[in-house]
């Protein structure tokens, strides 16, 4: 626990976190200061106080998930405040629904690589289809499927094209065209390659009467009859870099094959992120090929391993989490807003809604000072709570600049059930270590503070770990054989370690039964169309917000001549992790340069500002600066520069706002604004910075060093 909050009180030196001595109590006593600060909480502010939405990733198991045993935990408690949508791609999951429906339902029911290489002639993706994201599930992996399918589709002869200021974003081999755009102008781009389709009349105007509402009251924009701007290559030329005839011919070879159009979950991540999902399916639907296998629209195919992926739908349990009898939430990103303005009213998904007054912050699971942005502005907002409790297994930046810190263990040291549904592996996950002393699963620790307040026999049911695997077990055995899936019983699955069904005996195709009867199997859209034109989003209470798909400059973008901050920064993910975890492992650290993350420059940008390979660089806009080392790399377009995220937060003062990461942390220089009043996602790829030679001494990386523990014994 920290000194000051441990000795002082509730909400005591909370500038000092990140900053501060932490001293060693034991589980009982640790058990009952939590329950105290929380029935302090509930009693005299109401469980609307506690934030408890702790996003973030945790564990593959389907018991030993941190935030679904929290969450179950302050559920029986009288609720808490939560938080929807996810950092991935939030404008997409906001928009989807408007436009065409379900987007988790897309994913996991997605066209897969089967029917592209088996149906399709060409893929143009924006945003590529970068493997190194491709290589993880929530849930799990039981086969690798990405790098071997791309390569099938490129033996199959399918034409590959890579939309993306970045080369490397798809696979060398696959010998893709590669149209290095500007950051952020993908919605430009789209809308030009649909006003090509329409000039020169190879739209399908069979389908848009079909299965599409509003074509005619998004034409108007299109063409330029609303505003005098034609939509055009010409125009697009000039926001995106790419030449129009580029353009022109693109959209023509769109139009003469089947064509799928793939866009990544990273375009959500932009100011107006919502618009890029809108205007790729506004441009599927004048292909007219949606439904039709190896052809319309797919969503993040490399973002994880099973979209795209060939296999059956097991229906699994989980956990059950019950009811939060708490309506307040947020979206996940507007985190720091929530802390900051308590009280203010602000516009979400055509919803006036009000931030609550947090006291106290309960996290499990997950970092906020790895996803989040504006890290500074976290920081202030930080130390509002009179209180954060987190479980975490290491010293990371959350635990730093936590209250109290309850040891957990990590899926190693426990036994589980991992089921991905869309993967489709079942698996029986088997504790391979004996977890330290001190180390206590979510489920132990918290039951432990659920007997301290009166609620345990709720929270556990009376069970054991096991007891809840066998109930886990069961529950998923009866849903498959409700679906008509016949799965081992548990004792089988234990000693075969993991089962998969057989695959669906054809591909699957996005859309398909809606395609062939629109009546019969409608999509989950007021109309039961795909909505080109929305006419409730058109009559959402922003005005800069329309019913169709359009162009909305970014607040930051290589468009905006801004002699100060002159680059474009893109945050990736890292090849050498999973997110921010195990950042501190060798394979992270071994390809950082001077210990410090990597930033790749184009060398003319580089060779600007004096710079060469291996230099150490003070990368730095109004938000913020750290510390980077150069990599130049050809493959990357001019005046962008990009930084894997993950590196540990490491202030150069502890606890300091505005402090230099010494380590690299990219989210202290990306912007803290939602994507727009739609979705409030984040817009982290919407960044302009500056980069100059770091000189004088360089500071100590301290980001895995552990704080000063005072043990009381």
């Amino acid at each position: 626990m920290r000194k000051s909050w441990l000795e002082n009180g509730v909400g005591s030196n909370n500038d000092k976190r990140g900053a501060e001595a932490f001293i060693e109590v034991d589980w009982d006593t640790a058990e009952q200061i939590v329950a105290d600060e929380l029935k302090r909480v509930t009693s005299d502010f109401g469980n609307e106080a506690i934030y408890a939405g702790s996003y973030g990733w945790a564990s593959a198991g389907r018991f030993h998930h941190a935030q679904s045993q929290i969450h179950r935990f302050f559920n029986c408690i009288g609720g808490y405040t939560r938080s929807v949508n996810t950092y991935s791609l939030a404008a997409g999951e906001v928009i989807l629904p408007h436009v065409m429906g379900d987007l988790f339902e897309f994913l996991a029911k997605g066209t897969s690589w089967q029917s592209i290489i088996e149906s399709g002639k060409l893929v143009v993706t924006f945003g590529g289809v970068p493997l190194k994201n491709g290589q993880i599930n929530n849930g799990g992996v039981g086969n690798h499927i990405q790098r071997d399918s791309l390569q099938a589709a490129q033996e199959a002869g399918i034409e590959f094209v890579n939309i993306s200021p970045y080369k490397d974003d798809m696979n060398a081999n696959l010998n893709a065209q590669w149209l290095a755009a500007r950051p952020n102008t993908d919605t430009a781009l789209m809308l030009a390659l649909a006003h090509t389709l329409y000039s020169e009349g190879l739209h399908d105007e069979a389908f848009l009467d079909r299965y599409t509402v509003g074509f005619g009251k998004f034409l108007p924009y299109l063409t330029g009859q609303k505003d005098g701007i034609p939509k055009d290559a010409n125009w697009a030329s000039a926001i995106s870099g790419i030449d129009a005839e580029i353009i022109r011919q693109l959209a023509r070879k769109m139009a003469k094959q089947r064509t799928m159009i793939s866009v990544s979950w990273s375009l959500t991540r932009q100011d107006n992120g919502e618009q890029a999902y809108w205007a790729a399916i506004t441009l599927a639907s004048m292909l007219g090929q949606i439904g039709l296998a190896g052809g319309g629209v797919a969503f993040g195919y490399g973002a994880t391993n099973s979209v795209g992926i060939h296999n059956t739908k097991l229906p699994g349990a989980a956990l059950p989490q019950g009811k939060n009898p708490v309506d307040t939430f947020i979206p996940v990103a507007r985190i720091s807003d929530m802390l900051l303005k308590p009280g203010e009213s602000y516009l979400f998904n055509g919803q006036e809604l009000t931030y609550p007054d947090i006291k106290t912050v309960y996290w499990a699971g997950g970092n906020p000072f790895h996803h989040h942005q504006d890290l500074n502005r976290l920081l202030k907002a930080w130390r509002k709570p009179d209180s954060i409790i987190v479980h975490d297994w290491c010293w990371n930046s959350l635990a730093k600049h936590a209250d109290i810190v309850l040891p957990s263990t990590v899926p190693l040291e426990r036994n589980d059930i991992g089921l991905s549904p869309r993967d489709a592996y079942l698996i029986d996950m088997q504790q391979a270590v004996i977890p330290p002393d001190d180390a206590r699963h979510d489920y132990d620790i918290l039951s432990g503070i659920s007997e301290k307040m009166g609620v345990k026999d709720s929270f556990t049911e009376g069970r054991d770990e096991q007891q809840w695997l066998s109930w886990i077990y069961q529950q998923t055995q009866q849903r498959c054989l409700n679906a008509g899936i016949e799965i081992p019983d548990y004792k089988t699955l234990k000693k075969q370690g993991w089962f998969r069904p057989d695959p669906p005996t054809k591909p699957v195709v996005l859309a398909e039964s809606f395609r062939e009867n629109p009546k019969q199997y409608p999509l989950n859209t007021p109309s039961g169309k795909i909505e080109i034109f929305s006419e409730k989003i058109d009559s959402f209470a922003d005005p800069k917000i329309s019913g169709h798909a359009k162009w909305i400059e970014p607040n930051e973008w290589l468009g905006i001549v801004n002699s100060k901050y002159p680059l474009h920064l893109l945050g990736t993910q890292p090849k050498t992790k999973l997110h921010s975890q195990l950042d501190h492992g060798n394979q992270s650290r071994a390809v950082k340069i001077n210990e410090r993350e990597m930033i790749l420059m184009h060398p003319e940008n580089a060779a600007e500002r004096g710079l060469q390979n291996d230099d150490v660089v003070r990368v730095f806009n109004q938000r913020g600066a750290c510390l980077a080392g150069v990599k130049t790399d050809l493959n990357l377009l001019k005046n962008v520069v990009q930084m894997p995220t993950g590196s540990w937060y490491d202030p150069k003062v502890p606890g300091e706002i505005g402090s230099l990461c010494k380590h690299g942390n990219v989210n202290v220089l990306t912007p803290d604004l939602g994507t727009s009043t739609l979705a409030q996602g984040p817009a982290a790829h919407s960044c302009l910075v500056e980069v100059e030679k770091f000189e004088g001494k360089l500071p100590k990386v301290t980001a895995f060093e552990i704080p000063e523990i005072i043990n009381q014994s």
